[in-house]
Formats: C-alpha cells, structure tokens, sequence
C-alpha cells in the first residue's frame, strides 16, 4: 500500500521534484493560490517520474509491452531506414505514453542490444504518426537467442527534450529490464515479425508485463 502512496522514484526524477518543490516555496510567498498550484505541480512530477517493480513472463514465445500507454497503431511496416532495414517486414505496434503514464521504458524480450542509434529531431505531438520519422528518437536492435530482430524505438513528443538510456550496445538484457525512460511525454514503437500480435487498438498496456506478442 506505501509503494502505492509513495512510489519509488527513477534517478533522473530527483533534481526535477528538488526544483519544483523550491519554485513552490516561492510561489508561497507571492501568493496561496499559487503556492497550491505548485504544490500540485510538484506531485505531479513526483509521479511522473515513478519507478514501480514490474514482473515480466521470462518466456521468448512472448514479447511483452516496451512501455505503459494507449495502443495507437498495429500495423504491417517496413522496418526503419535508420538501421538499414527498410527492405524488411515487420509488424509495428506503436503505444502512446501520457504525461500521466509511466514513462520508464522496457525490453520486450531477453536477447542483445546488437545496435542502439540516437537521431535528432523536432518535437511533434507524439500522437502523429510523422512523429515516428521527424521527432527526437533512439533505435534500440534486440537480438533473441533465435537470432530474431526486434526493434524498440524511443520517441520525444512535444514537451519531451530528454531520451535517457540506462543500457549500452552490446549489452545482455533479460525480458522487462529497463532500458531508459523519456522525460515529460512521448511514444515508444516496437517492431518485431514471426509473433502474432496480441493488443489492439486503444488498449492499455503496461511496461515489462502487457503481453504484445506471442509465436
């Protein structure tokens, strides 16, 4: 029930909740109202930057969600240009995260980080599907033990400025462990083929345990 009430808080969160909490004090002395209006603000950013335990299937016949959010698309694609593999075919699912969303994002399977690639960009609202090729993003490859390809892709949406990896190429990763996070709003696709997708459409999910696909 505390974990609940008081969520345990990701690294980059603290000097966010340290600054708002100080510009509140201030807004105290200039006025109550906007004293409260700050407070609010501070929890919110307390929130956002949540951390919470999640627990994961550890099964490669599954691909669990890379992030919490509303389902915008599942769709057949080719895979992205920026890893040279614009010639394949994949299906992507694409998952919108709200400024009220978790926004600590995971591997959807366990496997190696064989390419991580950053591209800058602007800052669409990350709704818009152009913000999968225009926005700031990040390219993660996960290599499966069957030598399948899967593909997370970090997008910065409109209030976003800051994609945050806690992972480096080459690493080993196990299914549901944390991969970064992105600040204040924003999107995460994933692409991946020989599954069956399992969401649809406006559906929530939730990072590290939402089954996406299965074999």
């Amino acid at each position: 029930m505390i974990d609940k009430v008081f969520p345990k808080i990701h690294d980059e969160g603290y000097k966010f909740i340290v600054i708002f909490g100080l510009v509140t004090i201030i807004l105290y002395f200039i006025s109550n109202f906007l004293g409260l209006v700050g407070l609010v603000l501070t929890i919110w950013c307390y929130y956002f930057f949540r951390d919470p335990e999640r627990f994961s299937i550890n099964d490669e016949n599954y691909l669990v969600s890379p992030a919490d959010g509303l389902v915008l698309q599942v769709q057949d694609s080719d895979g992205p240009k920026e890893l040279n593999m614009e010639g394949k075919k994949f299906t992507k699912v694409s998952i919108f995260m709200n400024v009220f969303d978790c926004h600590v994002n995971r591997t959807p399977c366990s496997g190696k980080l064989t390419e991580m690639i950053y591209k800058p960009g602007i800052f669409l609202n990350a709704s818009l599907d152009k913000a999968s090729e225009d926005n700031e993003r990040k390219y993660y490859k996960i290599t499966n033990s069957a030598g399948e390809e899967v593909i997370v892709v970090q997008i910065a949406g409109l209030i976003a400025r800051r994609i945050v990896s806690e992972v480096s190429e080459n690493s080993e990763l196990k299914q549901g462990e944390k991969i970064g996070m992105i600040r204040f709003g924003s999107r995460a696709d994933i692409y991946f083929n020989n599954y069956t997708p399992l969401v649809k459409v406006n559906q929530r999910t939730i990072a590290g345990e939402t089954l996406i696909a299965k074999k």
